[in-house]
């Protein structure tokens, strides 16, 4: 009987191979470094967190999919891992807003967990890219929410994508003007699964956990699917309140049309930016603007940064009013969706190195890594093969694992102090001499 334990990943949790890897890691360098260009400042924040602050953020659905944790010895508190990153920051917010002043902008990186059925590029475990302001009701602070997505999805090479924008002061209008205030939890998170489920069994789970009417219903449907270009959709939103008007329908149109004035004037591309009443973000803590961002050529994966105006949520831990908005990038789901488009970021490179030294000879190894270290330090990534195998058995690892360049010496070589720069793809070669071969991997003219 064979005592050997099945390698196996458990359902909802996947392993990254270097060629999923790679990019992943270019992806989150994307978010470090357009989030630092807007001045974000990175924090951390544990794993796991006690189960009161993480439990009734998010709302009951949100509970249900929290991961408790036990340990082997009985803990005094009950604890749990985090489901996103934002709860978790409300609380860092909220414990250290003295030492930190207000506003205060901030990124995040890391793993977060939901006990939810897996999904196309839907997981257990998943890592979120975080940034958020906090501190501050003003809009500027919401529309620079918009430029920071717009911005990260160009810096990772993607051109194909729509930033939708609502307002949840739009929708709580809506339920101001029908009574329907007091029900505004269930009906928005039952709104939240249209594009999943369509308007006849949204209409019905309303009926069912909210207690409204079909007509009801209906009414609200009616608002959050309207279309239009976004003038027009925000023309008939100012036209149905007309005759009861609203402070928070009013101030939440205003603030629309400011995100797409500030978009345009800052040259956001046309379209990049489109209103849709239907999105509202089935999170309880939302509260003012609200984004989901698809690929245009993948919409059925589903948002793949999501976020929003959330002015109540630090007022769980301090009497501070701690307003905040913030998106989040779901880094797996993106991956999985440029794996599926075959997205020129997902080249196949199992690599980071651009250069591979053929160790041609044993007794050259200190050559072969002196020029390695000299490349290193010029900024060129160089992997030295660990074997003087045959040449052509070490190209073949480098072509397999996608270096753009192999260099190559032997005896002729360093007789006459050149090295060979094989263009892998290119299928071409070049002598050069050691003081040039920088200039020469990275395409410039030898001097």
């Amino acid at each position: 009987m064979s005592n050997l334990i099945d390698p196996r990943t458990l359902s909802g949790f996947r392993d990254y191979l270097p060629a999923a890897m790679i990019p992943r890691e270019r992806i989150l360098q994307c978010v470090r470094d357009v989030c630092r260009s807007y001045g974000f400042t990175p924090i951390d924040t544990p794993a796991v967190e006690s189960l009161d602050v993480l439990l009734g953020k998010g709302g009951d659905e949100s509970d249900k999919l929290v991961y408790r944790v036990r340990s082997a010895k009985a803990e005094k508190e009950e604890a749990g891992l985090r489901f996103d990153l934002t709860v978790p920051f409300a609380r860092f917010a909220a414990q250290y807003v003295a030492q930190l002043g207000t506003p205060f902008k901030r990124y995040a990186t890391g793993p977060v967990w939901r006990g939810e059925r897996p999904g196309k590029g839907r997981f257990r475990e998943f890592w979120q890219c975080d940034f958020d302001t906090i501190g501050t009701t003003s809009n500027a602070a919401d529309v620079e929410t918009a430029l920071v997505i717009n911005d990260l999805f160009t810096a990772i090479g993607i051109d194909r994508f729509e930033v939708r924008v609502n307002n949840r002061l739009l929708l709580n209008g809506l339920l101001d003007l029908y009574g329907l205030s007091d029900r505004a939890v269930p009906l928005l998170r039952s709104l939240d699964k249209l594009p999943k489920i369509g308007r006849d069994k949204v209409t019905e789970e309303m009926v069912k956990e909210a207690a409204v009417t079909v007509e009801q219903a209906g009414r609200v449907l009616d608002l959050a699917e309207t279309t239009g270009t976004n003038d027009e959709v925000l023309a008939r939103v100012e036209s149905f309140f007309a005759g009861a008007p609203n402070d928070k329908a009013a101030e939440g149109l205003k603030r629309l049309r400011e995100l797409l004035a500030v978009a345009n004037a800052a040259g956001v591309p046309d379209g990049r930016f489109r209103i849709d009443l239907s999105i509202c973000r089935g999170l309880d803590y939302y509260t003012g603007t609200i984004f989901e961002t698809f690929l245009t050529d993948l919409p059925g994966i589903g948002s793949v940064c999501s976020g929003g105006r959330y002015d109540n949520l630090a007022s769980l831990y301090t009497k501070q009013v701690l307003p905040g908005v913030g998106a989040s990038l779901g880094l797996d789901r993106l991956v999985a969706a440029l794996e599926e488009l075959k997205h020129p970021l997902m080249g196949g490179a199992t690599t980071p190195a651009d250069v591979l030294v053929v160790q041609f000879d044993a007794a050259r190894l200190g050559d072969y890594q002196r020029v390695a270290r000299q490349l290193r330090a010029a900024g060129v990534a160089v992997e030295v093969y660990p074997d003087a195998k045959k040449v052509g058995q070490q190209l073949q690892y480098a072509e397999k694992r996608g270096f753009r360049v192999a260099l190559i010496a032997g005896p002729a070589e360093f007789e006459q102090g050149v090295w060979k720069v094989k263009d892998l793809a290119k299928r071409e070669e070049l002598a050069v001499t050691e003081a040039d071969l920088v200039k020469v991997i990275r395409g410039e003219r030898p001097a």
